[in-house]
């Protein structure tokens, strides 16, 4: 859920740039997470307003079932995650790649709701789109097992260029920092602690 859904406004809040995070992974107590939580502290410390979705404690379902030919109800976690981009100035994504994409969770979240005349409008019958979303821009927290020179020279940095191209900037969404954590599975936990202590200052620089 929202992390303001149920309590409002959190005794945190400040009078700074109003920020969404997004945790997106289904993975509870994961490295994802902790980033997040160091990215949060870090910008609540600058004044900074960050509030909090976690996909993998929300309910629905992230299968888009008939593409735009029918409409698709949202369920209330959806209508609330609608709102609270609404009301953000900046998002932040905090997500591992898997299989060289996006977490499942994840993209089902954008099939879900970025939805016309939500996030884009096309116009007519033609190829032009208006972008709906303008005016947010967009961190990346990106967790990888893959080393970062293999993810972009070899594979190409699919997710990368999904994340950035296909999705946030076809709805107007200027990312302005992708910062990737890798490679994982070999990391020490001081390595862990030093990607920590990055996000955190991360957080300060919104």
């Amino acid at each position: 859920m929202a992390e303001t859904a149920k309590h409002g406004a959190t005794p945190l809040e400040g009078d700074g740039k109003r920020i969404l995070l997004i945790l997106g992974t289904p993975k509870a107590g994961s490295l994802c997470h902790a980033l997040g939580d160091a990215f949060a502290q870090g910008a609540r410390s600058e004044g900074h307003v960050v509030r909090l979705l976690k996909l993998g404690e929300m309910q629905f379902d992230p299968v888009l079932r008939e593409g735009y030919d029918q409409s698709q109800t949202l369920e209330p976690d959806l209508l609330e995650a609608q709102r609270q981009i609404h009301w953000a100035e900046h998002l932040v994504f905090v997500y591992p790649v898997w299989w060289g994409g996006l977490p499942a969770l994840l993209k089902g979240f954008f099939d879900r709701v970025f939805l016309p005349g939500f996030a884009f409008r096309y116009r007519n019958q033609g190829q032009l789109w208006d972008k709906l979303l303008t005016g947010r821009t967009a961190d990346l927290l990106v967790t990888l097992d893959t080393p970062r020179w293999y993810f972009r020279w070899i594979y190409g940095a699919p997710a990368h260029r999904q994340m950035v191209r296909t999705i946030l900037g076809f709805c107007g969404i200027k990312t302005r920092r992708l910062t990737e954590f890798s490679p994982v599975r070999p990391s020490s936990e001081e390595q862990r602690q030093t990607w920590l202590r990055k996000a955190e200052t991360l957080g300060t620089r919104c």
